[in-house]
């Protein structure tokens, strides 16, 4: 079931107060989201189960100097935290006037009044409010005072540490989707709308959907064996490129151009969702059109042979 969706704390109706709400940016919605979101209905069963985050992520405000970061955009997250069995996502918009609310005023005015949660759940290091004015210890006294109650969760941790972004960000960087995966508990996947493009896919015999990167972070560019969830619900195997295009292109805008293995059918202006499996090869320049015609040909056919291993072994 999707999760109910309110872009706002204000005039929330009367069926999604009272929930017990997990608190954060869930960029990712990783495993260590989800162990937070089920610690916090196996302490609250009896409530329905919430989450309160931030749109855009407070880095994007602060510093928007910065390249494109983003794991996951809101429909994409929203997707992820229906799947954890989160039934209201309270989608808070983030920007210079809240960005200032005070860490006192957030808890009443917010969490209590505007949404009226009766209990809550975050990270030990869970910092908000206006110059992270208000940490775990605040929260936990100002949630009983007002008669709130605080499951305080500490981080999911591996061999290597803690579960976070951050380090998911950088396996994807480093042109590890399969290790990123396996810490999402999912392919992690670019959303977006398909655009019209140069067709050069097309001349090469290989049509490709051109889906923008936007506020996605850029994993390391090169060819990935890909899974694409089309508009219709269909799951469909292909090959995709991220990259510059160094052979054709002047090397300005790094883009994803996905072609989908045996499809026939025009999927512009449609909203695809394509999740990585494995970096198959390095960005790379080639001498010509036809040398690179026979590398895409090879990429398609290395593909193809990935994903059928990945559908027989149900990994």
């Amino acid at each position: 079931m999707r999760a109910h969706l309110h872009t706002g704390w204000r005039h929330i109706p009367a069926e999604a107060r009272g929930m017990a709400a997990a608190l954060g940016n869930f960029d990712g919605v990783h495993l260590g989201h989800a162990h937070l979101v089920h610690l916090l209905h196996a302490a609250r069963p009896d409530l329905g189960l919430a989450v309160v985050t931030f749109e855009p992520h407070p880095r994007e405000l602060f510093r928007p100097q910065d390249p494109p970061f983003r794991l996951t955009l809101p429909e994409e997250r929203l997707a992820a935290l229906s799947a954890l069995g989160v039934r209201h996502v309270f989608q808070i918009p983030f920007d210079a006037a809240f960005s200032a609310m005070s860490a006192e005023r957030f808890v009443t005015d917010v969490l209590h009044e505007g949404l009226g949660l009766r209990h809550l759940g975050c990270g030990a290091d869970f910092v908000f409010g206006h110059r992270r004015g208000g940490n775990v210890t605040f929260l936990a006294d100002r949630a009983e005072e007002l008669g709130i109650g605080l499951t305080a969760v500490p981080p999911l941790t591996d061999a290597s540490g803690p579960y976070s972004s951050t380090r998911i960000r950088r396996l994807l960087q480093d042109g590890y989707p399969e290790r990123a995966a396996e810490e999402l508990g999912r392919a992690w996947s670019i959303r977006g709308v398909v655009q019209h493009g140069d067709k050069r896919g097309r001349l090469l015999g290989f049509p490709t959907a051109n889906v923008p990167l936007g506020r996605h972070l850029e994993s390391a560019r090169g060819v990935y064996a890909v899974t694409v969830r089309l508009a219709d619900g269909r799951a469909w195997p292909g090959v995709a490129n991220i990259g510059r295009r160094p052979t054709i292109d002047d090397g300005q805008e790094s883009r994803l151009e996905v072609h989908l293995l045996d499809f026939d059918g025009d999927l512009y202006g449609q909203t695809l969702s394509v999740g990585l499996h494995t970096l198959l090869r390095e960005e790379r320049r080639f001498a010509g059109l036809d040398a690179l015609k026979a590398q895409i040909a090879e990429d398609a056919a290395t593909a193809r042979a990935y994903l059928d291993t990945l559908s027989r072994t149900g990994t």
